[in-house]
């Protein structure tokens, strides 16, 4: 086939090689390139919208995980400061009732010792005095000054019964201390050496060695007997 040039017009006889122009084709295959397009879009957008569902669903499930430790870890440090606590008012408790137990016995002991020293010296004091009533006959005179000072003023007569050893010692002595007073002195053996037993109108004062060391040593607690002496 030869080559023609033409600058504006067909041949006729090349007429019939030309295919008529169709709009509406141009327009559907338009419309299905543009529902392609659009197809694909839609379908990238629900892919998209899928994987950041899913993005998101894995990132809630991770901060779930997380916040699920960290509650879980909180409470268990709770429940371990809870019992740390229990645990140390328990031993606080404890403690408390040990060194209260402690203390009672520490208590108890000073007070077993505290008598044992107060005995101690109540018969060191006992020894004392017995040598003392051995060796000093006068130490009657101010037991006997005593009981005759409880008696009623306008009382002037008396009966004072003594240890005969006593008697034989200090009558005359007694008689002229106490002369302004009707004193009958009488010997009895059943009164120890430094003690006297004073009878007036229907009044007795025991002044005995035997009765003052009692009263004496109550005062303290004790009941430490004075026993009886019968070297007189």
């Amino acid at each position: 086939m030869s080559t023609r040039n033409y600058s504006r017009f067909i041949p006729g006889e090349e007429i019939g090689a030309v295919e008529q122009w169709n709009f509406k084709a141009i327009d559907t295959a338009g419309q299905l390139l543009a529902a392609q397009v659009h197809a694909r879009e839609a379908e990238e957008e629900v892919l998209h919208a899928e994987v950041v569902r899913q993005e998101g669903r894995q990132e809630g499930y991770a901060q779930g995980i997380e916040q699920g430790r960290v509650l879980a870890q909180a409470e268990l440090q709770q429940q371990m400061r809870d019992f740390l606590d229990a645990q140390a008012k328990e031993a606080g408790e404890k403690l408390a009732q040990l060194f209260a137990n402690a203390q009672a016995q520490l208590l108890e002991a000073e007070q077993l010792m505290a008598q044992g020293v107060l005995a101690l010296s109540c018969e060191v004091a006992k020894q004392v005095l017995r040598h003392e009533l051995s060796v000093n006959p006068n130490v009657v005179m101010p037991v006997i000054r005593e009981a005759l000072g409880t008696l009623a003023s306008d009382c002037r007569t008396a009966v004072v019964k003594l240890n005969p050893a006593d008697l034989d010692a200090l009558g005359k002595e007694i008689q002229t201390e106490f002369e302004g007073m009707a004193l009958s002195l009488r010997a009895d053996a059943a009164v120890q050496h430094g003690g006297c037993l004073l009878e007036s109108a229907g009044m007795m004062v025991d002044a005995t060695v035997e009765k003052r060391w009692q009263r004496v040593v109550a005062s303290l607690g004790l009941t430490s007997t004075w026993e009886a002496d019968h070297e007189s």
